[in-house]
């Protein structure tokens, strides 16, 4: 599960967890959620001290208007993936993440799930992020990384 374009320092981390062992992956994105979502991150930035991050959050389309910029993200994901001799599928979510999540990991047998995200402070003090919810509901391993740049 991601919720941006998989940077190359990413697609090398994923893909080299397992060692030589054969995966598959089937990512989940997320395109940018409303308004209460842009104050957790302009929180978050400000808790980095990434102050003019903070004030640029009102002009990352959220929505609807996030939904191409998601698809774009996801299709450079699944061929950076691929590039790297994975297999890759994936697939938007626009409502309830978990829920589609929790879908996916029975329809297709999955052995772990990796979110892979920037840091999400508020989210996650208060253990509302993606990977705390996921791991009471999905039922096997979850891994939490955090992305290697922005992107």
């Amino acid at each position: 599960m991601i919720e941006k374009a998989l940077t190359s320092a990413d697609v090398e981390f994923v893909t080299t967890l397992h060692g030589d062992e054969s995966v598959a992956f089937h990512v989940l994105l997320q395109p940018r959620g409303d308004q209460a979502d842009r104050l957790l991150r302009a929180i978050d930035d400000v808790a980095l001290g990434e102050l003019d991050e903070a004030v640029r959050e009102r002009e990352t389309p959220e929505g609807e208007a996030a939904k191409g910029v998601g698809e774009q993200a996801l299709a450079v994901s699944l061929q950076a993936l691929r590039a790297s001799g994975s297999e890759a599928e994936g697939r938007l979510i626009e409502d309830h993440p978990l829920d589609a999540l929790k879908s996916l990991v029975d329809e297709i047998g999955a052995d772990e799930v990796i979110v892979l995200t920037d840091p999400h402070y508020v989210e996650e003090f208060f253990h509302r992020d993606w990977a705390s919810r996921a791991r009471h509901k999905v039922g096997v391993p979850v891994l939490k990384l955090f992305s290697h740049s922005k992107a």
